[in-house]
Formats: C-alpha cells, structure tokens, sequence
C-alpha cells in the first residue's frame, strides 16, 4: 500500500528529529543536508533571521545553543503535515529544547540547572526536500528561568508548556484529508469569527462558545503566558492586546496565511502574518507609538469534537519589540551587568 505523501514528508523529518535527541554537530549537520538542498531557505524568529543552506542555518544558530547546553536535546509533541490553501506542503513540529544550561546564550547567563525553550518549527517540502523553513524558537522563556527576562512581566501565568493532554500529537498515518480539512476549516471559521470584535461588536461579536471548550487552554509565549477558558484568554491576552492594537485583522497586504489540518490538529504560519498599529497603551508595557508594525505567529490546535480545546500560540515578541526601537539585548546586558557570563562547571558529587 502506497505511503500518503503528508505521511512520508513526516517520516523525512524524523532523521533529523532523531538527531536532535542525541544531539551532536556533526550528526545533526548530516541529517539537515540529507533533507535540504543548496537553496534551501530557513527562517528563524529575531535575532538570527534568514539563513541560506542548512549549514549556514547551524552554525547562525543551533551551535551557539550546543555550546550553551552541551547535553541538548530535542523533544517534539506535535508533528503534523498538511497542504495549505495554495496546494503547498508542510511539516509542523512543536516541542522544546533542554539541556543543562552551562555557558551563556546570546547574552543570557548561565544557571548551571536544566533548562527547556519551546519551538514552533515549520517545513515546507518540495520533492522530498526542505524548500523553506518557518520557525520561532521561545528565547524570551530562557530568559525568564535564568531569571533575567528585561521587559514587562507577562500577565498569564508562565510555566513549561505541556504537549496535548490527548497525547497524540505525532500524528500517526494514514492522512485523513476529509477529517483534516474539516478541522482546519473550523479553526479558520473561528479565527474569522475572532475578527469581528472590536470592529463589528462587543466580544459576544466572536460568538466563541461556538468554537471553545469551556477548559480550553490557550498557551501563549513567554511575556504574555498562558490563559485557561475564555475568560483567561480574553482577561491575560485578548483585552491588552486590543487595547493597544484595536485594527487587527484589517491589514492583509504582505501577509501570508499557511494554514494546514492533520486529523484533529491544525496548524497555522506565516512570515509575517498580522499586521496591525500600536495606538493604545496596556500590552506588554508597550508605549502606545502609532506605529505600524508586523508580526509572525505560529500556532497549533487541538479539536476535541467541534470544539477547540488546546492552543499552543509562539509569537516572534523579541522582533515586535525590535520594529518598536526597542533592543531587548541590550537591555538584557545593562540588565545582567553584574550576573556570571562564565562558563559552569557542575561536580559530579564523587568526592
């Protein structure tokens, strides 16, 4: 029986997934080189941006994280694939990096404790090969537990973010295109319902009983946190973020929507994909500027029925501060002037 190719687009991924869990340079350099090509483009969230080539890719970033953690390994809870609107196809992987925090990482010191760094990583795949890659990486949750996060504290409660409670995000083959669509199409249907308030309505505008478990849990990036039900949601996200940015959903021009289903998953990227102006002041501590600004969110869903009960959300903060004028590195210097930036040997507890 002929293999789907959203489960075969899978099952290429997974070299590379498997040599992240025992992570070593050149075993993960090989595996990246047996899934991409020379023109392969990776995008990844501020401050390391576009790389050309996998190998450019590793050394801008996965080596300055392998020296920092030189136990790292990776750990996914959510591997779907899928084709969006426009027929393109896509991998999506969700889960963390840990490892023993032992030497500094872009700025932020050492703890010498075992650390985790969500991600969100998105492939495109193109005749078996990553064409593009889409991914954030939650560097502002580092920061946190090194207890150095120089910005706002989040209003959501901030914690290591659970896999789905069903404990079936690594979507098993065969692809079921009918009950992936509809999933997809009913999370696009929220999303679109979302759109309606404040512009059409007060928040009854977005009717999200319809769409939401009552237990819902939305779990959003370091420096805004996680919020339970839709009052969570609405109380440590949605009222500050509308607040200060009352025309989201307005502004399409430049934007892209990769959105994709795999049973009852969803999943959506986009490089960017918002565009709004930051005209009132109550998100993140962030002075209401009037500028115009864009974001990238990559996110998962997780339907229980019709009803969406799990929402795993990373936005690229660290590049909406940057657009803002804002450099959070360099606040993070002032701010850890007199932390350890030396590297941390830890005793093994023999003598």
């Amino acid at each position: 029986m002929a293999v789907d190719r959203h489960t075969r687009n899978k099952d290429l991924i997974a070299p590379l997934r498997t040599a992240m869990r025992d992570f070593s340079s050149e075993g993960v350099r090989q595996a990246f080189r047996a899934v991409s090509t020379p023109d392969s483009v990776f995008r990844l969230g501020h401050p390391f941006g576009s790389s050309v080539t996998s190998d450019n890719f590793y050394f801008s970033a996965y080596d300055k994280l392998f020296k920092a953690w030189p136990d790292l390994e990776r750990r996914d809870w959510i591997v779907v694939a899928g084709a969006d609107a426009h027929g393109s196809d896509w991998v999506g992987c969700g889960g963390y990096y840990t490892g023993v925090f032992a030497g500094p990482f872009l700025g932020i010191p050492p703890t010498g404790h075992q650390v985790a760094m969500r991600f969100h990583e998105f492939y495109r795949m193109v005749d078996g090969k990553i064409a593009e890659m889409q991914g954030l990486w939650d560097i502002p949750e580092v920061m946190m537990q090194a207890g150095a996060w120089p910005m706002a504290p989040s209003l959501g409660r901030e914690w290591q973010v659970p896999g789905p409670a069903a404990q079936d995000g690594i979507a098993a083959g065969p692809h079921d295109a009918r009950k992936s669509a509809a999933t997809c199409a009913r999370v696009v249907e929220m999303l679109e319902h979302m759109k309606r308030h404040p512009a059409e309505g007060g928040p009854e505008a977005m009717e999200l009983e319809r769409f939401w478990h009552p237990r819902m849990n939305w779990y959003g990036p370091a420096g805004i946190g996680t919020g339970r039900g839709i009052a969570g949601f609405r109380n440590w996200h949605q009222i500050p973020f509308l607040n200060a940015m009352p025309d989201r959903g307005r502004h399409s021009a430049g934007l892209q929507f990769h959105f994709f289903g795999d049973g009852d998953y969803a999943a959506v990227t986009g490089w960017p994909n918002m565009a709004l102006t930051v005209t009132g002041d109550g998100w993140m501590g962030i002075v209401p500027s009037g500028q115009a600004i864009s974001m990238r969110s990559l996110d998962f869903w997780r339907l229980e029925g019709d009803l969406i009960r799990e929402n795993w959300v990373l936005v690229d903060l660290l590049d909406v501060y940057s657009q803002l004028g804002v450099d959070v590195f360099a606040r993070l210097r002032e701010f850890n002037k007199a932390r350890n930036m030396e590297w941390i040997s830890i005793p093994e507890g023999m003598d």
